[in-house]
C-alpha cells in the first residue's frame, strides 16, 4: 500500500470541503480522481504530497500515511523545469542518480589501472556493486529511454539543445511530464496531465501508462483517458469520495444503480417515518393508545437516519432542432490553401485541402495541435478570406456556429440582452425559458457577458444556437470549461440531433459518442475515417503495424544484400574453404530458424492488425511484446548469420 488516508477533513474559512475521507493507493495501481469544479482535488493531491496540511475529527481521528520507501512525482501546473537549461540537460536530470553511479564507475576504472593488486580487489569489489545497481537499472538504456519519451510527447523534431525558456507554456507542461515520466517514481500524481497534448501523444501517453510500472493517481476531466488508463474511479462530491472499480464507463454506470438505490432506500425510509409520525401524532392523546404512540415513538427514535442521496443538481437541458432540410451535399472544399499570419509571418499550414461534407453526417476534424482545425471551420464559413481553390454550400443550409473563444458574444451586451439582439421577434418570457434551460436564470440574466465564467458563456452560446435553429452545426472544442454533467448533456443533444454536424474536438469521448466520420488532417490534406473515433484508432494501429512490418523486412533485404556484396568480394583460400565447409551446417541451422522466427513474426503482425486485436489494449500489449521479442531473436540470429559469411 502506498498511500493510507483515514477520516480526513478539511476546512476551508470554517466550511467542510472534504468530508471524513478515507482512501487508499495500491502498487501497480491506476487511479482517477474526478469531480466539479472547486470540490477539493487538487486540494486532496496537495494535502498527499504534504503541500497543504489537513483537520481531524473532534476525537482525534484523521491521517495520512505515504510509504516510506515510495517515490512520489507530482506533476505541478507550473512547470518547475530551469528555464536557463537546455531540454536534454533536464531529461538528464531525471538519471542523476545512475549518472553519479557511471561517474564513480569511470574513476574507479582510472584506479583499478594503477593500483597494486592488494588495494585491486577492494575496489573492484566496489566496482562490481555499482555495475551490477547500473545494469539493473537500465543505466546502458538512458539515452534510448529519452528518445522515446521526447519522441511520444511530441518533441521527437525539436533540438535537444533548444533552450526552455524559449518554449511555450503548453510546450514546457509537456516536458516537465516527460521527463517525470523519466524519473519513473513509484506513485505518479498529475493534476490534468491531458492539457495541451494533441491525440496523438494522449494515445502514446495511455499506452505507457497502461504499462506503467508503478501506481498512477490523476486528476482529469478527460473522460476517454480515464476509461483507458484507469482501474478505478474515486469521485468527490459534496466533500465525501466514492470508490467505484473500473474505468469511466464503468463509474457512470456503478453511480447509477447506487443513486436508484440510495433513493428508493431514502424514500423508504422516509415512509416509514412519516407512518411513525402520523400514528404517534394521531394516538398519544388518547388514554387507550398512548403506550402504543409511545412505542412507535422508541421506534422511530432508534431508525439511524438515511441521508438524502447526493446528486448533481438540475442539469441544463439543450435540444437543438432546425425547420428547413438542406439539399444532399452541404460543403465542397476543393483544392484550398489553408494558411495562418500575412506577410512575413504568414504560414501554410495544408497546400491542398479537399473537403465534401453531406447532409446528415457527423463529421469530427481531428490531427495535430497547429495544423488548422480552427482554420478550416473559419475557411469553410468565409470568415478568413480564401487564397485559391472553391468552397461551394449546398442549398437551405442554415449555420449554428460555436466558436471556442466565444467571439459571438458581445462583452458589453447582458446575457439578456446578447439574446434580445441576435433574436429581437422572440418575447422576454422566450428568452428567459431557454437560458433557464441553460442554468441561467433569475438576476443572473442581467450579469455583463464580460463577467461570466468559460462554463457560463459556453451555456449561453449553447441557447443561442438552440434558438436560431440551425441545420447545420459547426462546433469548435463545445465541451471546453464545462462541468462534466453539462458535457454529458451537450453530447446527448449533440448525438440527437438529425441534421449536419461538423465537430473540431480534442474530446475523443465526445467524438466516440456522437461521430459518423473522422476526418484528420496532415499538412498532405485530409483523410476520412467511417466510424467513431475507436474505429479510427484501429484503422490507425493496423497502419502503424503494417509499416512496422515493412520497415522490417526493408531491414532484412538490406542485410542479406551486404552479406551478399561482402560474399561475393570475400577471397577464398584453401584453409578459409575448409573453415566455410565448418560453418555451413551451423548456416543452415540458423537459416532454419531465421525461416521460423519469420513465419512467426508475420502471423504476430497479422494478428496485430485486426482491428478486434487492436482495440484491446492488454492483448495488443502482449502481442507487442511477444513481436519486440521475436525480432530481437531475429536480429541476434542474422548478425550471426551475416558474421559467419563475412
Amino acid at each position: 500500500m502506498l498511500v493510507n488516508i483515514e477520516h480526513l477533513w478539511k476546512y476551508i474559512a470554517g466550511e467542510p470541503l472534504l468530508r471524513d475521507i478515507s482512501l487508499t493507493v495500491e502498487d501497480r495501481e491506476a487511479v482517477g480522481l474526478i469531480g466539479r469544479n472547486g470540490c477539493g482535488k487538487s486540494t486532496l493531491l496537495n494535502i498527499i504530497t504534504g503541500r497543504v496540511g489537513f483537520d481531524k475529527t473532534p476525537e482525534g481521528l484523521g491521517s495520512v500515511a505515504v510509504s516510506s520507501r515510495a517515490r512520489v512525482g507530482f506533476l505541478e501546473q507550473n512547470s518547475g523545469l530551469e528555464s536557463s537549461s537546455t531540454i536534454e540537460a533536464e531529461m538528464l536530470h531525471a538519471f542523476d542518480h545512475l549518472l553519479d553511479t557511471k561517474k564513480r564507475m569511470e574513476q574507479l576504472e582510472a584506479q583499478m589501472t594503477s593500483l597494486p593488486a592488494d588495494q585491486l580487489e577492494l575496489v573492484s569489489g566496489e566496482y562490481s556493486q555499482l555495475s551490477s545497481y547500473f545494469e539493473a537499472h537500465d543505466g546502458y538504456r538512458i539515452d534510448v529511454k529519452i528518445r522515446t519519451v521526447l519522441n511520444g510527447m511530441g518533441f521527437g523534431n525539436v533540438p535537444t539543445d533548444r533552450l526552455i525558456s524559449s518554449l511555450s507554456g503548453g510546450e514546457k507542461t509537456r516536458l516537465a511530464l516527460a521527463r517525470l515520466l523519466l524519473e519513473e517514481p513509484d506513485l505518479l500524481i498529475l493534476d490534468e496531465p491531458t492539457n495541451h497534448l494533441d491525440l496523438r501523444t494522449l494515445t502514446w501517453l495511455e499506452g505507457y501508462l497502461k504499462a506503467y510500472k508503478g501506481s498512477v493517481l490523476i486528476v482529469s476531466h478527460d473522460r476517454y483517458f480515464l476509461d483507458k488508463v484507469c482501474t478505478r474511479i474515486c469521485e468527490i462530491e459534496d466533500g465525501v469520495l466514492t470508490s467505484y472499480k473500473g474505468g469511466y464507463t464503468a463509474y457512470l454506470s456503478q453511480k447509477k444503480m447506487n443513486v436508484e438505490r440510495q433513493i428508493k432506500e431514502y424514500e423508504a425510509q422516509q415512509r416509514e417515518i412519516e407512518k411513525l409520525e402520523d400514528y404517534i401524532v394521531r394516538n398519544k392523546t388518547r388514554a387507550s393508545t398512548a403506550k402504543m404512540a409511545k412505542s412507535r415513538q422508541h421506534m422511530l427514535d432508534r431508525i439511524e437516519r438515511t441521508d438524502r442521496p447526493i446528486t448533481y443538481d438540475k442539469p441544463p437541458k439543450i435540444r437543438l432542432e432546425y425547420d428547413i432540410e438542406p439539399t444532399k451535399d452541404i460543403v465542397k472544399v476543393q483544392s484550398c490553401p489553408v494558411a495562418v499570419g500575412e506577410g512575413a509571418k504568414r504560414k501554410m499550414l495544408i497546400p491542398s485541402l479537399d473537403l465534401h461534407i453531406r447532409r446528415g453526417e457527423h463529421a469530427a476534424i481531428i490531427g495535430p495541435n497547429g495544423i488548422g482545425k480552427t482554420s478550416v471551420l473559419k475557411l469553410i464559413q468565409g470568415l478568413i478570406p480564401r487564397e485559391g481553390g472553391s468552397i461551394s454550400w449546398g442549398g437551405n443550409v442554415k449555420i449554428s456556429y460555436f466558436d471556442q473563444e466565444h467571439s459571438m458574444l458581445d462583452p458589453r451586451d447582458t446575457v439578456i440582452g446578447s439574446v434580445d439582439r441576435k433574436f429581437p421577434r422572440i418575447s422576454e418570457q422566450q428568452a428567459r425559458n431557454m437560458l433557464g434551460s441553460v442554468l441561467i436564470s433569475g438576476e443572473d440574466v442581467f450579469k455583463p457577458v464580460s463577467v461570466l465564467s468559460g462554463g457560463e458563456r459556453a451555456k449561453l452560446c449553447f441557447a443561442h444556437m438552440a434558438l436560431n435553429r440551425g441545420n447545420v452545426l459547426i462546433l469548435d472544442e463545445p465541451t471546453n470549461h464545462i462541468d462534466l454533467g453539462t458535457k454529458e448533456v451537450l453530447e446527448e443533444a449533440l448525438a440527437d440531433f438529425t441534421g449536419t454536424m461538423i465537430l473540431v474536438s480534442h474530446d475523443r469521448y465526445l467524438i466516440n459518442k456522437v461521430a459518423s466520420r473522422v476526418i484528420e488532417l496532415s499538412p498532405e490534406g485530409a483523410r476520412s475515417f467511417e466510424g467513431s473515433y475507436d474505429d479510427y484508432a484501429a484503422v490507425i494501429a493496423a497502419e502503424e503495424a503494417e509499416a512496422e512490418r515493412l520497415r522490417s523486412e526493408q531491414k532484412q533485404a538490406e542485410r542479406l544484400a551486404e552479406y551478399n556484396e561482402n560474399k561475393q568480394k570475400q577471397y577464398r583460400s584453401k584453409a578459409q574453404r575448409a573453415e566455410d565447409a565448418k560453418r555451413r551446417a551451423r548456416i543452415r541451422e540458423l537459416e532454419d530458424a531465421i525461416a521460423a522466427l519469420e513465419e512467426h513474426i508475420s502471423e504476430l503482425e497479422a494478428e496485430i492488425s485486426d482491428p478486434a486485436v487492436a482495440s484491446d489494449f492488454p492483448l495488443m500489449t502482449e502481442k507487442c511484446a511477444a513481436l519486440d521479442e521475436a525480432r530481437s531473436r531475429l536480429d541476434t540470429l542474422m548478425e550471426e548469420w551475416a558474421e559467419l559469411g563475412d
